[in-house]
């Protein structure tokens, strides 16, 4: 174990920065559409649940390997299942997910930093044009906007855990949070924004089925980070004295609140603009409603309050979404940073170069999947659909790994680490641990129904995404 491992100087900093990971792009647009279109409070309480009674003990999981470790996935999961060769695989799978994701995701950041440079540039009235980001999506402008946006990533990095991660989450989310709750209060003066509260808030039982249940608990096991090895990571530069369980729980909550709070900006905003919006005509899809849709918004916005205030709303709306991917990245891209530290022994800044280098040029070549180059726009054909490098990316590390790698770490303290050590590891720290309610659930569950729904929810994943049924 390793006796020169960084370490978060205060709860907050973990807190702040495991919120950073969790909140991004998805919490601000696709959590809040897939309330509204599938069944509004009902949702949301579905989702609630599954955070509290699922999530939560697959992120104490994650958090307690990682902290007893004291390593980044790969060598967390060698050195506790004893270099058995099936958990080198959990680990090198929960190392090479956060790589790979991190490269779909630094596509979708450089997006968002090109509209914000466009909106603050004062070409509102440019972004919001229908054709306008299927032109964007292949101008070789990406490439400009991709320096930048890796400059940002590694000026934070290179600081290491205190100086770098926990330093910046502590300045951009709190910015984060006053920038949505700015948004909201400005997007609920607007006339029929309560239409859009009603839609979304007002449960609607009808809705709810077994896809929709299915979708809730997917949205909440990606949504808090799960299955990428960030929690491993960053439990791993907890102190012995530090309390895992009460982190988790505030990690969990502040997640949710951002998500539930992003949905009162997202649904008035569009019902205020377009009253006549039918709920299930929203897209799905989060890179459709942040680039083709709220650019629009914020131009028909502009017949309201005018252009010059309008240009002003979208450009906190698009520093939002920027902080809150940049905040995401940093932390998918600790994970293989930190575990190539380890592997190869090399410092930060030489494992932050070959991280670079490598998510760069793999970058690079997503973000030609729109037609820039024909060979990446159609690499795989699958369920009937051609699937560009990018659809691939997405396919197999974010929609399908994800809950595979929740599984294995449960089945990992199930039948390697044991649950009697993963309880006493959790105790460190919080005492009263072993004698709470929330130990015999999480001890429970955590060996018996988690792991089968996992398991269920990966199965049908693949038959979705891959073959083209689903048995839910």
């Amino acid at each position: 174990m390793s006796t020169s491992r960084e370490h978060f100087s205060s709860k907050i900093g973990f807190i702040l920065a495991a919120a950073g990971s969790a909140v991004g792009i998805g919490n601000l647009v696709g959590f809040p559409v897939a309330a509204t279109k599938n069944g509004g409070g009902a949702f949301l309480i579905i989702y609630a649940l599954f955070v509290a009674f699922i999530c939560l003990p697959v992120m104490l999981a994650e958090m307690g390997l990682g902290r007893r470790a004291q390593h980044s996935p790969y060598k967390a999961y060698a050195e506790l299942g004893q270099d058995t060769k099936r958990w080198r695989i959990a680990g090198w799978l929960a190392t090479i997910t956060p790589f790979m994701i991190a490269v779909f995701y630094m596509v979708i950041t450089v997006w968002i930093f090109g509209y914000l440079f466009q909106t603050l540039s004062g070409n509102l009235d440019i972004i919001a044009q229908p054709d306008y980001f299927g032109k964007f999506v292949n101008d070789y402008s990406f490439v400009g906007y991709l320096v930048a946006v890796t400059v940002i990533i590694n000026f934070i990095l290179v600081g290491g855990v205190r100086k770098g991660i926990e330093r910046a989450s502590k300045i951009l989310m709190p910015t984060l949070f006053l920038m949505l709750v700015l948004l909201v209060i400005f997007v609920l003066t607007l006339d029929n924004a309560m239409a859009g509260v009603e839609f979304y808030l007002v449960p609607d039982f009808s809705k709810i089925d077994g896809s929709v249940i299915n979708g809730a608990l997917a949205q909440a096991f990606f949504s808090l980070s799960l299955g990428m090895g960030i929690l491993i990571t960053y439990g791993s530069y907890f102190r012995r004295s530090d309390d895992i369980v009460t982190s988790g729980k505030l990690v969990a909550i502040t997640d949710t609140a951002v998500a539930f709070t992003a949905g009162l900006m997202t649904l008035p905003a569009i019902f205020a603009i377009y009253p006549d919006t039918n709920p299930e005509s929203l897209s799905d899809s989060s890179v459709s409603m942040i680039f083709s849709f709220f650019p629009q918004i914020f131009m028909q916005l502009s017949d309201i309050v005018g252009y010059g205030f309008a240009t002003v709303a979208a450009s906190i709306f698009f520093l939002l979404a920027f902080v809150a991917a940049i905040t995401s990245l940093v932390s998918i891209i600790e994970v293989p940073t930190s575990s190539f530290m380890e592997r190869h022994n090399v410092s930060r800044k030489k494992a932050l170069l070959a991280m670079g280098f490598a998510i760069t040029l793999l970058t690079l070549l997503a973000a030609t999947s729109f037609g820039l180059l024909p060979w990446v726009s159609n690499v795989a054909h699958y369920a009937g659909v051609d699937k560009s490098l990018f659809d691939v990316i997405v396919d197999v590390f974010y929609d399908t790994i994800l809950p595979l790698n929740g599984l294995l770490i449960c089945l990992f303290v199930r039948f390697r680490w044991k649950r009697k050590n993963f309880a006493a590891e959790l105790s460190e720290g919080n005492p009263n641990y072993q004698t709470s309610w929330l130990h015999k659930y999480v001890d429970f569950s955590i060996g018996t129904f988690i792991p089968v729904i996992l398991a269920v929810i990966f199965a049908n994943t693949v038959a979705t995404k891959f073959f083209g049924t689903s048995f839910l």
